[in-house]
């Protein structure tokens, strides 16, 4: 279903301005007669100049979003200002020539941006000034419109003309059809269904600085490679005249070609440079990890499609390179020969999976690149990539070493999990994530080959990147050792995700691990059952997390956020743990519940204006005498404090 219209109504094209009195009027057209082509050519650009900001709007939202957006704003520049070149104007009978002329200036611009969505570069924009030493971007924007970004980054370029419509000017679906079909789309129903999945919170953002090609900011250009371009071009002046010199002296009558030095990000651009690896490598290495995939798809013998994707990953080919990257993903070519996962046609895209070594790209025909961090993976984070990505479904390209898939709703713990076909490592489409609310998330529960492990089975949930996110569960503490993380299929793990699985603080792409810590259980007073303590621990692909801990109490459903911090909290380098939270009692009163991890021994409430109030225990329980902000502190058997989460 498609998004109500922004909040903001869209203003109506301005009519153009009457001639001042005393001008010379333009020689109009014939009474009874069609306008002359050359005044309406004038009243075009007048109406292009008046609404210049919004069709500029219209053509940056449309084109593909990328780490070099300096090129992006240049070339919504330019397709809106080619918007007066083409077929000549015949304007018919309509409503105003403002209103009119300006549709068919949107059209334009409309069927410009998309065919410039599609290809490489555009020769236009070397026709736009350029400043020597200054780079044009548009403003970074806060982290909201950078996930508007991202998730406009995803949509097809008929997706995005579908978003821009819909929120520049306001247009009702069945206009948006229309404007669609006349730009040349094929499928416009799939477009708007793409556009009404981009989450509904993020609407308000499109109108900031960050998508307004006409609101800039001036940066420096690369100071480092401009020295050293100068070093280099200095250096080659300076050596001119000796190689001029030595050619006469030789006399020869052909000079030799100049091989510039060659690197293996540049070689690898060729596709018979592909690494394919041996399809039974999984069966006989040690290393399970994206190395060990063979090559798969029935276009992997496309050297076509292949060297299009190589290009647009090289960045030989101005304007294909990366469209988006992952948060701690490195931009640039292949720091090595590239390996081929896959190439194929899925779902009538065509889609190319490559890796060297530490990252993994993925190249969709119209959608441009996306990069993603994959180093240090293992045989469960390397278990599947998401291959193609609708707005309401995924389909993965599974491992070769996963012998059974199936699908589970992680809200529903005592519902089996249903199977999931499969074809050559390709899965059929599984519902995607819910951009906003938590109805229904479905996981993936893989199970590994015998040949590699011994009855392994594990979660995998889709946080909207290349790779799903490992799902973990430590149970809670007993005495002795620390308990490690386990898989999360077990009744008690899918009982207690089912809980949190809500409040997982961070759902984007880059997450490479969550997992769960049942860290205390606590009988509550008066009878009124136990709470358990969970902290949720979030591990990133670029070696950062995060921690949240959270209040079950029984009966409730969903749980109570009572801290969360950035660093290694809940992880094996911090193991200790204490949290608190106010909590009202049957009979009415307010009283503070407290817990720590195993290893603390004590726990102290520090109240103002009240003594302070000590167990020699993990658990807490004591009645609040006021509305003060109370301090919680727990100590070790060394005396070393340990706070809870900020």
């Amino acid at each position: 279903m498609d998004r109500p219209t922004p909040r903001r109504p869209a203003p109506r094209p301005a009519a153009p301005r009457p001639p001042e009195p005393d001008a010379a009027e333009p020689p109009g057209p014939l009474p009874g007669g069609p306008p002359r082509e050359d005044a309406v050519q004038s009243d075009a650009e007048e109406v292009l100049v008046v609404n210049y900001r919004r069709l500029a709007r219209i053509a940056y939202l449309v084109l593909p979003a990328g780490a070099d957006r300096r090129r992006r704003l240049l070339r919504a520049h330019a397709v809106t200002q080619r918007a007066l070149a083409g077929p000549p104007w015949h304007p018919a009978a309509r409503r105003g020539p403002a209103e009119e002329l300006y549709e068919e200036l949107r059209d334009r611009v409309v069927c410009r941006a998309l065919g410039a969505a599609h290809r490489p570069g555009d020769r236009a924009v070397r026709l736009l000034p350029q400043v020597w030493g200054l780079r044009l971007t548009t403003a970074d924007g806060g982290p909201e419109a950078v996930a508007l970004d991202r998730a406009l980054a995803a949509l097809s370029p008929a997706g995005r003309a579908a978003y821009a419509l819909r929120a520049v000017d306001g247009l009702p679906p069945a206009e948006v059809t229309a404007v669609l079909v006349r730009a040349g789309g094929t499928r416009p129903d799939r477009a708007r269904r793409e556009a009404a999945a981009v989450p509904a919170d993020l609407a308000a953002q499109w109108d900031g600085e960050r998508f307004d090609p006409c609101t800039v900011r001036v940066q420096p250009a690369d100071l480092i490679r401009r020295r050293r371009a100068a070093r280099i071009a200095g250096a080659a002046l300076l050596f001119l005249p000796f190689a001029v010199g030595a050619h006469m002296l030789r006399h020869e009558s052909r000079a030799p070609a100049l091989r510039l030095p060659s690197s293996d990000a540049v070689t690898a651009a060729r596709p018979d440079a592909l690494v394919r690896a041996d399809p039974g490598l999984w069966r006989r290495t040690a290393r399970l990890d994206h190395t060990a995939w063979p090559a798969r798809g029935d276009r992997t013998g496309d050297r076509a499609l292949l060297g299009r994707a190589l290009a647009a990953w090289d960045g030989a080919v101005p304007g294909a390179g990366p469209t988006g990257r992952e948060p701690g993903t490195a931009g640039g070519p292949p720091a090595a020969p590239p390996q081929l996962l896959y190439a194929g046609s899925v779902d009538g895209d065509e889609v190319v999976l490559l890796s060297d070594g530490g990252r993994i790209a993925r190249w969709t025909d119209g959608r441009g690149l996306q990069l993603a961090r994959a180093d240090d993976s293992d045989v469960t984070t390397a278990a599947a990539l998401v291959l193609h990505r609708t707005g309401d479904a995924v389909r993965y390209l599974l491992a070769p070493w996963i012998s059974e898939a199936s699908l589970r709703s992680l809200r529903a713990p005592d519902t089996p999990a249903r199977p999931l076909g499969r074809k050559d490592g390709v899965t059929d489409p599984v519902p995607a994530p819910p951009a906003d609310g938590c109805q229904d998330l479905t996981a993936l529960q893989l199970r590994s080959s015998r040949e590699v492990a011994e009855n392994h089975a594990f979660l995998l949930a889709d946080l909207g990147g290349l790779a799903p996110a490992h799902l973990t569960y430590t149970p809670p503490p007993t005495t002795g050792a620390a308990r490690a993380p386990r898989e999360a299929t077990g009744s008690e793990a899918l009982t207690t995700w089912a809980r949190t699985v809500c409040a997982i603080p961070e759902r984007a792409p880059g997450v490479k691990a969550l997992n769960a810590w049942a860290f205390a259980v606590q009988p509550l007073p008066q009878r009124a059952g136990t709470a358990t303590w969970v902290c949720l621990r979030t591990d990133r692909w670029n070696g950062t997390g995060s921690a949240a801990t959270e209040l079950l109490l029984p009966g409730a459903a969903e749980p109570a956020r009572t801290g969360y911090a950035e660093g290694r909290g809940c992880s094996r380098f911090d193991q200790d743990t204490v949290a608190w939270s106010r909590w009202r009692a049957p009979d009415g009163h307010d009283l503070l519940l407290a817990a720590a991890s195993r290893r603390v021994v004590s726990l102290t409430v520090h109240e103002p204006g009240a003594a302070d109030r000590a167990v020699r225990d993990r658990t807490l329980a004591v009645e609040l005498p006021g509305p003060d902000r109370p301090t919680v502190e727990g100590a070790r058997a060394d005396g070393t404090p340990v706070r809870p989460l900020s």
